[in-house]
């Protein structure tokens, strides 16, 4: 119990240092994020330093972060891209790279991670625009001419 309260206090603190620093900088971030992925990250630095760690609670907040990466994505797809496959994909490879950190694995954390940055790079590449054909194009001028 005594470190899912210190995790709450740190994900608290850390997301209200991080609110202040936006309104003072006016840098954009979401302070609920710099809680979370703040307190994964010490608490991550903190077992690899030979401290215990409660890892149910540090894999919570790793999958929070995942899930979190993934909408925050999902709300940039450029028209055409499909939600719920970049979310089938993205996931496992998310969920993959926080279970390699948490058993430190740091080869396959390495390649996970990896993954998922180059899923990332392929959802978010900006569709290519069709090819124009140049009588398709004057046909649709005339019919805007005699339309009205």
């Amino acid at each position: 119990m005594t470190s899912l309260v210190l995790a709450i206090v740190s994900m608290f603190l850390l997301a209200s240092l991080a609110w202040v620093a936006g309104r003072i900088s006016r840098f954009a971030v979401c302070p609920v994020c710099v809680g979370v992925a703040g307190t994964w990250l010490w608490m991550l630095a903190a077992r690899l330093g030979g401290f215990a760690i409660d890892t149910a609670i540090l894999a919570m907040l790793l999958g929070a972060s995942v899930v979190g990466i993934a909408h925050w994505i999902e709300n940039r797809l450029p028209v055409g891209r499909a939600p719920l496959l970049w979310k089938a994909l993205a996931l496992p490879a998310g969920f993959s790279a926080a279970y390699a950190l948490i058993v430190e694995q740091w080869i396959a954390a390495g390649g996970a991670i990896a993954a998922l940055a180059l899923l990332a790079a392929l959802f978010l590449r900006p569709a290519r625009a069709a090819p124009t054909d140049p009588a398709v194009v004057a046909q649709l001028e005339e019919r805007m001419k005699k339309c009205c």
